[in-house]
């Protein structure tokens, strides 16, 4: 599942990168052959002026002619209406057309001659436009007329009028706003895609992916309804557009902060809260003013565009300032995301500020085109935030699992350990003195019968010895304690039990190497550890194989005194190794496993650490680690 999720996540960001580089790698390719009209003209006049008034020549008419590449003149004050003329040239060829990529008026004719060719009339407050109509070789020599019509500040021509092959001019006018559209439906893609992938999630992790959810389909939203293509092609559409690219702003501004706060903050800066909070009300009173002015057929167009674009810009400006601020204090920190994070959002910052500044600088008629790839590489910089996140959040939930089936398995062994306990505790004693008063009537029993019976009391005898080791077992785990602490030296306790080990190792056909210096020392009770020795070299002779062999050295480290015991015996296999030290586990045919879950727990008593590595048919080596001391 994390390897499908990261393709899909990577898949996406190249379907984003890819689309939006080559939509405008096109577009520019497809401007290579336009050619443009080399003047027009422009008459500012009053909205009654119909196409009779400026064709017949009249000296009231003052056109001002506008070169190719030179300013288009300001709309003067109280001027609602314009027309713009240029001629064709002598020769059209068949099959072409005239472009004009930007237009700022919200009602647009045209006119061949005095022939109506095209109307388009905007009944929202939106005034960019564009315009493509085809033109024939009938139409040579003749005079275009545009007649321009607006109740906003902006109105004329503020691109070239090119004159091309319709079908090249065409794929101009489409391709000139595809990278927003492709770009905007990938975002909404994937935010659908997030939004049905969050009924999945824990409630831990629902209220980032939400947030990030939202952003992206906020952003598509806006990608898509910022294109003017949309307008000029669905422009019965045109009011929901504006108050979907409105809405989806108003929306977008405090779930970036919201995102935020939830990644970074965990609630550290009261005052970040109080902002988004102030965000979330002044979109509110936005999108209710938005409302309130569509209602009344934009009566309040002037005072919305100044609470929707100035203010709210301003607002912008401050969250992008403050959020860069601490992002940057958190990159101090060490905190990996906000790197991350911080040069996404920078790059979003920086284009969109740029975009901002000159927007006011050109007297709010530039067009913002920076921050379509600021917003790209911001949407990079979360969806990696993201994917980070819940790699994160996997390996928390892995290690959380192993910590829990650890614990578990503690309480199951700790369980069974305190029933061991009183068990011993209130049978052992009880139980042994039967044992040996039987054990001495067998042997008088045994030594006044015959051979045959002398044999069977032989085997009840040694497996009374056999019941009683097991108790003692249970009476050493029952209590643990170590009665008397000395200095112990490591290498003459093991040397006083190499007369015990070395004959049984001989016996089963094989050696005991020791490699022990002697200046390791460590606190315990001699017995108790030499019983710890005894219990782990006796295990490895009973897994001797062909030729066995026990290795046995020791050394001090980092404070602690280490005791190493390898052989080359048949292995245990992995999933054994979890078990050892249980109560009643054993690998051998004939074992309880209390042997070795005492000596776990005079281990433990002795403040060490046991550990066992071992492989099948190889050998295992068992290591113990004990505090070390320093002996005068």
């Amino acid at each position: 599942m994390k390897r499908i999720s990261r393709v899909f996540w990577k898949t996406m960001l190249v379907m984003i990168i890819c689309c939006g580089f080559m939509s405008s790698h096109t577009y520019a390719d497809e401007q290579t052959d336009l050619k443009p009209i080399p003047a027009w003209s422009i008459l500012w006049s009053n909205s009654a002026e119909g196409i009779d008034n400026v064709v017949i020549p009249s000296p009231t008419n003052k056109w001002i002619t506008v070169r190719n590449g030179d300013m288009p003149p300001e709309k003067p004050k109280d001027i609602s209406s314009a027309w713009v003329r240029f001629q064709l040239p002598t020769h059209v060829p068949k099959d072409y057309g005239i472009y004009i990529e930007q237009i700022y008026a919200q009602q647009l004719w045209v006119y061949i001659g005095d022939r109506l060719v095209r109307e388009i009339n905007f009944d929202f407050p939106t005034d960019e436009q564009r315009s493509l109509f085809p033109v024939g070789s009938e139409d040579g020599g003749e005079f275009v007329y545009l007649k321009l019509g607006t109740s906003m500040d902006r109105l004329g021509l503020h691109s070239e009028i090119k004159l091309d092959h319709y079908s090249a001019l065409t794929r101009s006018f489409i391709f000139r706003d595809l990278q927003n559209i492709i770009l905007g439906c990938a975002f909404l893609f994937i935010a659908a895609i997030m939004l049905i992938c969050s009924f999945f999630l824990k409630q831990i992790q629902l209220a980032s992916w939400i947030s990030l959810s939202l952003l992206i389909l906020a952003l598509g939203t806006i990608f898509i309804t910022y294109s003017p293509f949309m307008y000029a092609n669905f422009t019965s559409y045109g009011d929901l557009f504006l108050d979907l690219f409105d809405f989806s702003l108003a929306v977008f501004l405090p779930t970036l902060t919201y995102f935020f706060e939830k990644i970074f903050d965990n609630g550290n800066f009261k005052w970040i809260r109080a902002f988004r909070k102030f965000q979330i009300i002044y979109s509110a009173i936005s999108i209710a003013f938005m409302f309130i002015n569509q209602l009344n057929d934009y009566r309040f167009v002037k005072a919305y565009f100044f609470a929707s674009v100035t203010v709210l810009g301003s607002i912008m400006i401050i969250q992008f300032i403050l959020i860069i601020g601490l992002s940057i204090v958190f990159v101090k920190r060490g905190n990996k995301e906000a790197v991350i994070f911080s040069t996404g959002f920078a790059i979003l910052a920086l284009m969109s500020v740029l975009d901002l500044m000159c927007y006011y600088a050109s007297s709010q008629k530039y067009q913002f085109f920076l921050w379509k790839w600021g917003v790209v590489g911001f949407i990079i910089a979360l969806i990696v935030i993201l994917g980070r996140r819940f790699a994160i959040n996997q390996e928390h939930m892995i290690n959380y699992s192993k910590e829990l089936e650890f614990y578990n398995h503690q309480l199951q062994l700790s369980d069974k350990m305190e029933m061991i306990s009183s068990l011993a505790a209130s049978v052992a004693h009880e139980v042994r003195n039967p044992l040996q008063v039987t054990r001495g009537f067998l042997q008088l029993v045994a030594a006044r019968t015959d051979d045959k019976n002398k044999e069977y009391m032989g085997i009840a005898i040694e497996e009374l010895d056999r019941a009683s080791l097991i108790i003692t077992d249970f009476l050493t785990f029952a209590k643990p304690q170590l009665d008397e602490l000395v200095d112990l030296n490591v290498s003459k306790e093991i040397s006083q039990i190499e007369g015990i080990i070395v004959p049984l190792a001989t016996l089963h056909g094989g050696r005991i190497t020791v490699s022990v210096p002697n200046d390791l020392f460590i606190q315990g009770n001699s017995s108790k550890l030499k019983q710890v020795l005894i219990n782990i070299i006796k295990n490895s002779i009973e897994a001797f194989q062909v030729d066995g062999q026990i290795h046995i050295w020791a050394y001090e480290k980092d404070g602690e005194v280490y005791i190493h015991f390898k052989d080359n015996g048949e292995g245990i296999e992995p999933a054994q190794l979890t078990k050892l030290g249980e109560p009643y586990y054993s690998t051998k045919t004939k074992g309880t496993g209390l042997g070795l879950m005492v000596t776990f727990r005079i281990i433990e008593i002795m403040k060490g650490h046991i550990e066992f590595k071992s492989q099948k048919y190889v050998g295992t080596e068992v290591v113990l680690r004990f505090p070390s001391i320093a002996v005068k």
